[in-house]
């Protein structure tokens, strides 16, 4: 065996299996599209607190992913170790938001189709399902659903805080009632005329109702 032989190693010839060139516009254009992907998910983000260390993640994973792939499609051997390797991964970290996963799926989808070389379907994949969340995810509704949260004293004070609810806005419905010696608690939802609030103040102030809270509501609870 000579001296070549003992230094000899796939890792060497490794080196130039992926072009300086071919590294460079997939990362730059990975970057892009990761930047992209992170100004739409800023735009169409609608949960309680916004976390801008997410939206760092989506352009990070965005370009790990095509470095990846790259890797992976430049050797068949590599491809299959790298299977076994991110098997064994778990991510443990909670996700907050139901879109959340829709944007991670995108990160990922768009470095997969980088690296394969389909450079024109990401961009035009991306454009348009970036447009589509800007739309619908920016939709509002034209009558916001509220809760209102009343707490009575008695029966009679309850049926007059019902029948002033029923007059002021345009569907009332009662979700759920709690009551207690000498309280009932009634969480009712509402659909408003117009985005005038003030009639909140005028049922506070009623005889018989110690408090009144009105909460927005679009399935979740919002602070």
């Amino acid at each position: 065996m000579s001296l070549n032989d003992i230094f000899k190693s796939n890792f060497i010839e490794n080196v130039t299996s992926v072009s300086i060139l071919d590294m460079a516009i997939a990362l730059v254009l990975a970057f892009g599209l990761g930047m992209f992907i992170f100004l739409v998910y800023k735009k169409t983000y609608s949960g309680v607190m916004y976390s801008a260390s997410f939206g760092t993640t989506l352009i990070a994973l965005t370009m790990i992913t095509t470095v990846v792939i790259l890797a992976v499609t430049s050797n068949v051997v590599l491809s299959l170790g790298m299977v076994g390797a991110l098997s064994i991964v778990r991510f443990r970290t909670a996700i907050k938001e139901p879109l959340d996963i829709a944007f991670l799926f995108w990160s990922i989808a768009v470095g997969i189709v980088l690296a394969a070389g389909m450079i024109p379907l990401a961009v035009v994949g991306s454009v348009i399902i970036g447009v589509i969340l800007l739309v619908f995810v920016n939709r509002k509704a034209c009558k916001n659903p509220y809760i209102v949260v009343v707490r009575c004293d008695d029966h009679d004070s309850e049926t007059k805080a019902k029948t002033f609810l029923d007059g002021k806005t345009e569907r009332c419905v009662v979700k759920s009632k709690t009551a207690q010696k000498g309280s009932v608690e009634l969480n009712m939802e509402i659909r408003l005329k117009d985005d005038n609030t003030d009639f909140i103040n005028t049922l506070a102030d009623m005889e018989g109702v110690s408090s009144a809270v009105l909460v927005s509501y679009n399935g979740d609870y919002m602070g």
